[in-house]
Order: structure tokens, then sequence, then C-alpha cells
């Protein structure tokens, strides 16, 4: 198996609220392909899905209930510290609650975790060793 992630879908509660969230708040670009049912928004290199909670449980044969950490984060690499701060700042004034501001971290590079109105979990980070390619993605190591 090639080992690729094309596609990320979240489960939420409020379709519209989260729409408005990560494209009215974050400003990311909402795809044509959307509907009143799913919506998806173009990244770099993976597509971000949003679909109601219940129906995305249904659908993969599994309870939608649920609270607390899911074992997932998802992460927004960024070029600077300064990034990281203003996209902090950008993800707060959009809704989202900032579960641990940015700041130095063991590793040498500089992150924060905030969470959508959903609950997820997401990374904003520089990292020093690893990079953004011109088409945003990171640059690892072979």
């Amino acid at each position: 198996m090639e080992p690729r992630i094309t596609l990320v879908t979240l489960g939420v509660r409020d379709l519209r609220r989260a729409v408005e969230f990560y494209h009215g708040g974050l400003g990311w670009p909402l795809s044509s392909a959307s509907t009143t049912e799913v919506a998806f928004f173009r990244t770099s290199g993976v597509v971000l899905a949003l679909y109601p909670r219940d129906l995305l449980a249904a659908d993969a044969n599994l309870p939608a209930g649920g609270s607390g950490f899911g074992g997932v984060t998802l992460a927004h690499n960024v070029a600077s510290k300064a990034e990281a701060d203003a996209a902090m700042a950008r993800a707060s004034a959009a809704g989202a609650t900032t579960l641990k501001p940015a700041q130095d971290v063991f590793w040498g590079g500089y992150a924060g975790y905030f969470a959508d109105p959903d609950g997820h979990v997401w990374e904003v980070a520089w990292n020093p060793h690893w990079p953004l390619a011109a088409d945003g993605s990171i640059v690892l190591p072979e």
C-alpha cells in the first residue's frame, strides 16, 4: 500500500457552524464540491472534509457518542514563530478554544494547541528542523 493521506474527515455536530469556523473564521477556501450535507476545503496536499458526526459514525458502523480526547491531533505547520502566534490568534478569534498557547517546546520548535468548536484538536507549529516546501508541505529528511 502506498503511504498516502488524501482526505481527512471531521465529524461535526453543526455543519453550518463548522463551515463558518473554517471558512469564515480561518479563511480556508471552500470547494465548490461542497453541498448542504458535506463541506470540502482545499489545503496543501490533503482535503479536509466536514460531515455530520452522527452520519459519519453510522457510515463507519460506530456509535456517534464519545467525549474527551480521541487520540488524534491535526497539525498546521508554519514558517516562523510569528506565523504560529498569528495562526493561534486567528483561530481564537474564530471561536477556537486555546488548549496550550504557542511557546518554545522541548524539541527545539515553537507550538501551541487549540480545539475547534467540535473539540477537534489542532497543533500549530514552527519546526526549524522541517522546513516547508513551496506547496506548504513539510520537507522531511530521508
